[in-house]
């Protein structure tokens, strides 16, 4: 049992590390070689793209979808998904896709001349399920070393320790004062009844062998 416990545990706070990973921004500095727009019809994978932009028919199975190709200060290319979140999930309520492509086709460049910029984005780069993160905001870097401090991620994952500490603090309160009693109540009227059955049963034996009660 104990290790089903902590098995239960580390899943469910696997689950929660994972949700935040995803959803919380991400900051890469880069260099946009590219932008281009192309029909995705999505399968498998339909959890990981948006839903529809505002405005646009609900339900369809594909559609067209902005992307944004670049190179990180490793050569590595990185490349990114340009859809709008809408009023959906993960909140970050963007609805100026088409103007957020105008401005990374501003900021392209090349190896011998090139202009780095912040991408803003949430979300995971997977190329065996084509998934790609989504680009928020794009911006000029002061350069490809330009150190950013998550200040968004430091205060939600502050916020949800706090309330995270707060509602454990509240429960252990509520179990010590609430549930601790009725559970050793309930032992000890356990611990009495087994105590009954057995004296009931010592009783039985002795009747069956003629001993004395």
């Amino acid at each position: 049992m104990v290790y089903v416990k902590w098995g239960v545990i580390l899943a469910f706070w696997g689950v929660v590390a994972a949700v935040l990973h995803y959803t919380l921004p991400q900051h890469d500095i880069v260099r946009i070689t590219d932008t281009y727009e192309t029909r995705v019809d999505y399968g498998d994978n339909a959890l990981f793209w948006a839903s529809e932009s505002s405005g646009m028919a609900t339900g369809v199975q594909g559609r067209d979808v902005f992307f944004i190709q670049t190179r990180r200060g490793n050569g590595r290319p990185m490349i990114y998904r340009n859809e709008d979140t809408g009023w959906g999930w993960p909140p970050y309520f963007k609805f100026d896709s088409a103007n957020l492509q105008a401005d990374a086709a501003d900021l392209k460049s090349t190896q011998d001349d090139p202009r780095w910029v912040v991408v803003r984005h949430y979300g995971w780069r997977n190329e065996f399920m084509s998934i790609y993160p989504n680009a928020v905001d794009v911006r000029l870097a002061d350069g490809p070393e330009e150190q950013i401090i998550p200040w968004v991620n430091i205060v939600i994952l502050t916020l949800l320790v706090a309330l995270g500490w707060a509602v454990w603090v509240r429960w252990r309160r509520f179990r010590r004062r609430r549930l601790d009693p009725v559970f050793e109540e309930v032992g000890d009227s356990v611990a009495d009844f087994s105590d009954g059955v057995a004296e009931r049963g010592a009783r039985l034996r002795r009747w069956w062998r003629g001993e004395p009660g």
